[in-house]
Order: structure tokens, then C-alpha cells, then sequence
């Protein structure tokens, strides 16, 4: 059996896996006007990939709109000499507690998080608990955390794990001629919105149990069905909160996960249009501000990373962008742990609740 055979797609499961990711917030008889396939034959296709790990459902808060003032995107790199099982069981019980952390990935001499947070206060205190737990292991490898912030009101998020691209370019699927999918509109934004207690209720219980029914929801909520359901379709259109679907890129036959620090020459900033040729089909996360941008890409094999990372190299180069080689960390699924995979709804809470 050829490697990762056991996971190859029917053509309609593709098409189906694409569009769920392209288009989460539409039902099966929208979505099928979208991709060409039968509604009925959708359901059953979602049912199986969700049944068997290729995807799940998030409901994602948009915490800028409700008093998050920055994300912050820290990396380490680590003594490779103490093992990766031991180091993460220390940092499950120090560093991975705090609220703010909802992402956060570790390989044996390297790791990143990315945060969100009310303040850059909170940050800080983060990365002293990690800078100080670390070296006190002696964890560290000569060098401390590093930290990017992105205030919203300064920064754009221009892709936050959409995986749309990623999968059209992987399946071929050039059919779907839609237009780029683009996060700007909801993390570009600051504005505060105001929610009444029994939508903090409902709010809260969405992020916690995304793929339970209504039903099941309003059972521990005491709110109505309908009550939910009228709710979710307000935080949705208010931008408040946004539906995802991820898939599992180790299981669909991804390899490597790539994370990018690039400085840019201080004397030429990049105008947004500068930006946009970094942001190739295997971009998952593009979080820029005016002097430095973090990118994190997925690719199915060594030959596309290279393929990919000579032509960031060759535009950054070509366009006077840069003044250094800009850090580049290589990540094989195969080896690397996914200690918090977007848990939502501590931060969720403690933003809402204050």
C-alpha cells in the first residue's frame, strides 16, 4: 500500500471537503449549487469525514470585537537534549493554563503558540512564566522566547487557518474560480459589542460544544432553541463570531508545517499590495504589521516547501523587502505535537466576562 493510500478521497469527496471548508455556513442544498454535487450526497460525505477525523467544527469568537486588543504569536527554540513528552508535561502544567494561548505547537527542539489578549499586560506575564520555567529547566537554547505582537488597530490579519486555498491548489479543483478568501473583514476592525447576559450564555456555550444541536445546547443553557439559534445567526452577521471547518492536514497526506518570521528593510515597509505575492495557496495564517509579518503554511511534500519558500525568498529579495534571511521553521507532522488545538472558550470567557 503506497503511503497515506488508506486516506485518499473519492473526487467527490474532495469537492465535498473543499466546500464544507470554502463555504462552512451554508447547508447542503447551498453548497451544492457551489461544488455540483448532490445534497443528499454531501450530507453523507460530511457525515464520513467528520465521523472519521478529516474535519470538525469550530465556531470561532472574534475576540477584537468584544475587547481583544492584540494576537501575539510566540516561538522557542529549545535544548534538544531534553525530550519533547517531558517538556510539553511541564509546559501543560505552567505555560499551557493560561487563558490567552488557544493554539500551540511543539517538535522536539522547537515550539510556537499564537494568543489572544485583552492587553499586552497579560502578554508579558505569559512570556515571563515561560522565559523563567523554561531556563530554570534548562530548556532554553541559548536564547530567549520570541514574541510578535499584532495590535489589531496597527496590524492585518489577512488569513487566519483558512484552508480553502490550501485544499482547491492540493485537489487540483480549478473549477472553483471564487474569488480569494480574505480575514481581513473581521480582524481589521476594533469596534466593542455590547452583549446582554443571556447572549454572553449562548455566546459561550457556541464556542464550547460547536458541533452540539441546538437542542443539546439549550438543555445546559436553560435558553430556547430558538432563542440559540436566532442568537448564533446575530453573532455571525455582526461579526462577532465566525463558522470554520479544519481539517486534519496530517491525515489528508500534508508532511510539513512551515512558520515564517520575516523582518522587512526598515527603510522600504511593504504596502499591503507588496504583501499579497507572499500569500501562496499554501498560506494557512498571514498576520503582518508594518515592519514584520508571520506567515505558517502547509505542504504536501519537501518539494513543494522549497518550491514555495525560494519564491518568498526571490520576492522579498527582487523587491528590496528585506535586509536579512527571515527565520523559516520547518515542522514534519509526523514528528510534531499539537498541544492546544484552538481551545476557545477559556479566552472567550475571560474576555466577556470582565
Amino acid at each position: 500500500m503506497k503511503k497515506n493510500e488508506k486516506n485518499q478521497l473519492t473526487e467527490k469527496e474532495k469537492r465535498v471537503l473543499y466546500g464544507l471548508v470554502r463555504f462552512p455556513h451554508l447547508n447542503s442544498v447551498e453548497l451544492s449549487k457551489k461544488i455540483n454535487v448532490k445534497p443528499s450526497t454531501i450530507i453523507c460525505i460530511k457525515k464520513r469525514l467528520t465521523r472519521e477525523g478529516y474535519i470538525r467544527k469550530i465556531n470561532l469568537p472574534i475576540l477584537n470585537h468584544l475587547g481583544c486588543e492584540l494576537l501575539a504569536v510566540i516561538y522557542t527554540q529549545f535544548n534538544p537534549v531534553i525530550p519533547l513528552k517531558e517538556r510539553i508535561k511541564t509546559t501543560k502544567k505552567t505555560i499551557e493554563v493560561f487563558e490567552e494561548i488557544i493554539y500551540s505547537i511543539g517538535e522536539q527542539s522547537k515550539g510556537f503558540s499564537i494568543s489572544f489578549s485583552k492587553n499586552y499586560t497579560n502578554i508579558v506575564k505569559i512570556n515571563e512564566v515561560r522565559t523563567e520555567t523554561f531556563g530554570k529547566l534548562g530548556l532554553l537554547d541559548n536564547k530567549y522566547p520570541d514574541e510578535v505582537i499584532f495590535p489589531f488597530k496597527t496590524s492585518k490579519i489577512l488569513r487566519f487557518f483558512d484552508f480553502s486555498n490550501l485544499l482547491k491548489d492540493f485537489y487540483s479543483l480549478k473549477e472553483f474560480n471564487y474569488k480569494k478568501t480574505n480575514d481581513s473583514d473581521y480582524f481589521n476592525t476594533t469596534h466593542k459589542t455590547q452583549l446582554s447576559n443571556t447572549e454572553k450564555k449562548a455566546f459561550i456555550a457556541l464556542i464550547k460544544k460547536p458541533q452540539s444541536t441546538y437542542q443539546n445546547i439549550s438543555k445546559t443553557t436553560g435558553l430556547s432553541r430558538h432563542t440559540i439559534s436566532r442568537m448564533k445567526n446575530k453573532f455571525i452577521k455582526n461579526k462577532t463570531m465566525k463558522q470554520m471547518i479544519l481539517p486534519d492536514l496530517k491525515k489528508l497526506g500534508f508532511e510539513i508545517l512551515t512558520f515564517y518570521h520575516i523582518k522587512f528593510n526598515p527603510h522600504k515597509p511593504p504596502s499591503e499590495k507588496d504583501l499579497y505575492p507572499l500569500d501562496s495557496p499554501s498560506t494557512i495564517f498571514f498576520a503582518s504589521k508594518k515592519f514584520e509579518t508571520v506567515i505558517i503554511s502547509a505542504y504536501p511534500s519537501y518539494q513543494k516547501y522549497k518550491e514555495d519558500e525560494m519564491k518568498k525568498i526571490r520576492i522579498l529579495k527582487e523587491n528590496n523587502l528585506i535586509i536579512s534571511p527571515p527565520l523559516i521553521e520547518k515542522y514534519r507532522f509526523e514528528n510534531m505535537i499539537t498541544i492546544k488545538d484552538f481551545i476557545l472558550k477559556p479566552i472567550t470567557e475571560k474576555i466577556i466576562k470582565d
